[in-house]
């Protein structure tokens, strides 16, 4: 039922484009992690519009960031250019943004200002790929070189460095679940919900449920948003849903090499896989939506990692 969505249709559902904070909701708009491996201060944030056609315009840009001293991120610089993820979301009623990138970084923001709220360098040795705003505050990092899940404690200050950490090799996902109350963590074949406790200051993290049957490689964790109970997951050889309820697989997908995948509440998919001839064997230049080759977006010369599917909600 998913793949059943021809260009036609996914050009139809796009809509025109919008204030982004309205756009938001709406999951019209698209965030893409922009690296450039051989020039970091040129690596960005790009949100982009689906219904503009060509991307190579300034029309199909709506938002673009990138860390710098005057955006509150004097020191942390060093710790951008290999932009790894970027989910939207709300803090106090008000839109915020979490990114990672492999360098190091690991920051709040807010949105669509680009101030720092929070941040600190995970270290480029750890890789971090995958970050999460959770309730109180604070903010999972999942690092694939470091093999671990970290929950920092952003809620207590724009520069807090504590932690608690969750082993688990090659993580590569977080995702919080707001019915469970559980964040759900993944990498290589693992894929687990944690429940945290304690307090915001001193959390506490307890596996309380895992998923059997994933191949390795487990690569991106997000959202089905047309179905409250579901997860996408992408591994090195298959694309799978999840039914967070149980626990359970209820559909595999033999597809190899997605970086990325997300769904907009209309079913609509918006993926990235690696491009030959982009500067790294995990870039592209384009992002496909509803099915591969269905309906395609492409920034000349850039090197995207993933494309997200720009709305504040966890599930």
């Amino acid at each position: 039922m998913l793949r059943l969505l021809g260009s036609i249709c996914v050009l139809a559902a796009f809509l025109t484009s919008a204030p982004p904070a309205q756009a938001a909701e709406a999951g019209r708009l698209v965030a893409v992690t922009d690296q450039a491996y051989d020039s970091p201060s040129a690596a960005r944030i790009r949100l982009m519009d689906p219904a503009v056609a060509v991307w190579d315009t300034a029309a199909a840009q709506k938002w673009t960031w990138s860390p710098t001293s005057a955006n509150g991120f004097s020191g942390l610089t060093g710790a951008w250019g290999l932009p790894s993820d970027v989910k939207l979301r709300m803090k106090a009623d008000a839109y915020v943004a979490v990114v990672t990138d492999s360098r190091g970084l690991a920051a709040l923001i807010g949105y669509p200002s680009g101030q720092r709220l929070w941040a600190v360098n995970v270290g480029s040795a750890n890789n971090p790929h995958s970050i999460e705003l959770l309730p109180d505050g604070n903010v999972a990092v999942a690092a694939s070189t470091g093999g671990f899940v970290r929950v920092y404690t952003a809620s207590q200050g724009s520069s807090s460095g504590a932690y608690v950490t969750y082993p688990l090799p090659d993580a590569h996902g977080v995702q919080w679940d707001p019915t469970r109350q559980v964040l759900w963590v993944l990498g290589g074949s693992k894929l687990a919900a944690l429940k945290i406790t304690g307090t915001a200051a001193a959390p506490k993290l307890t596996e309380v449920a895992s998923v059997p049957g994933l191949t390795g490689g487990g690569h991106d964790l997000t959202p089905v948003l047309e179905d409250h109970d579901l997860l996408w997951v992408s591994t090195g050889s298959k694309v799978y849903q999840v039914r967070k309820s149980t626990a359970t697989i209820v559909t595999t997908l033999n597809e190899a090499g997605i970086k990325s995948i997300s769904s907009m509440p209309n079913a609509q998919e918006v993926r990235t896989t690696p491009k030959s001839g982009c500067r790294t064997d995990w870039c592209t230049d384009t992002v496909n939506f509803a099915v591969p080759g269905t309906a395609t977006r492409k920034i000349t010369g850039a090197e995207i990692y993933k494309a997200r599917v720009w709305s504040s909600r966890y599930e």
